[in-house]
């Protein structure tokens, strides 16, 4: 099946399932933010597998299944789970699911992700709403696409309005979010002291694996979009701590609760609808 047949595909089988009409809010979950899964009400699940342009998936955290219902009382769908790049060397593992996403009228994406710390100041178990992206990896998932549409502009890739929004439900619930710059890169391992101190100069307060090629493509599809890390440890060189990807989930575990909160209320503080 090609590429435009498979969204197509997968659209028709979410419009069959949910039987009504797509929600225009749609969120994608990183590790340690299955709990915002969990507050769906009137929960449709659609598993991955059943939507040939979602990938299959095979990192732990990664449940691999959309939800359609009600978050924060609005009508949403909620991907639990990402193809990161580490896992095949490409960055277009989500494209096809969020195309998809775009097919069925969703106007707004919300991502999360769980990310470490290149600052002193952010902790791990606090998060940060992303204000911009650092590519380090240099990839897009646009490679090999034709025509003008792949000349994606990325001045407030972050949605400025969607991020006040979300730092307004954050003070109103007297919950810390702090705001920065996220930089991308490819792993599965995790940085040196050396690569820190770089991104540190690059101008990056955290570094993850994911959520920048899922913002290309949103963007290239008319999508705004919303973006949270979850940090989950201090960078190489900043603590003594031994990473690893058990280490990010026991933290996640943690500080997932209160992660999941806080989005269900930046959920029902956005704007109703997609356009401003």
């Amino acid at each position: 099946m090609n590429p435009a047949d498979a969204i197509e595909a997968s659209a028709a089988v979410v419009r069959d399932r949910i039987d009504t009409r797509a929600p225009q809010l749609a969120v994608l979950l990183g590790s340690g933010w299955a709990g915002v899964a969990d507050a769906v009400q009137d929960a449709v699940d659609i598993p991955y597998r059943d939507l040939p342009a979602f990938p299959m998936l095979g990192v732990g955290g990664h449940a691999g299944l959309l939800r359609a219902g009600r978050l924060g009382g609005r009508d949403v769908l909620v991907l639990s789970g990402r193809k990161h790049s580490y896992e095949t060397g490409e960055v277009d593992g989500m494209k096809g699911a969020v195309r998809t996403l775009a097919a069925l009228g969703v106007r707004v994406l919300v991502q999360t992700n769980a990310a470490g710390s290149v600052v002193p100041r952010m902790r791990p178990g606090e998060l940060m709403l992303i204000a911009d992206h650092i590519n380090l990896v240099q990839r897009s998932p646009l490679f090999r696409e034709q025509g003008d549409s792949r000349f994606v502009g990325m001045a407030d890739a972050y949605d400025p309005a969607l991020r006040s929004a979300a730092r307004q439900a954050a003070l109103a619930r007297g919950q810390l979010l702090h705001e920065g710059v996220y930089a991308w890169v490819m792993g599965p391992q995790f940085e040196t002291p050396a690569e820190i101190r770089m991104l540190q100069t690059m101008g990056a307060q955290a570094v993850g694996m994911s959520t920048v090629p899922e913002t290309i493509v949103a963007r290239q599809a008319g999508l705004r979009v919303l973006a949270l890390s979850m940090i989950t440890n201090m960078a190489a060189g900043l603590s003594d701590e031994a990473l690893s990807h058990a280490h990010t989930l026991q933290t996640a575990s943690t500080a997932g609760a209160a992660a999941a909160r806080l989005l269900e209320a930046v959920v029902a503080a956005l704007p109703a609808r997609g356009s401003p």
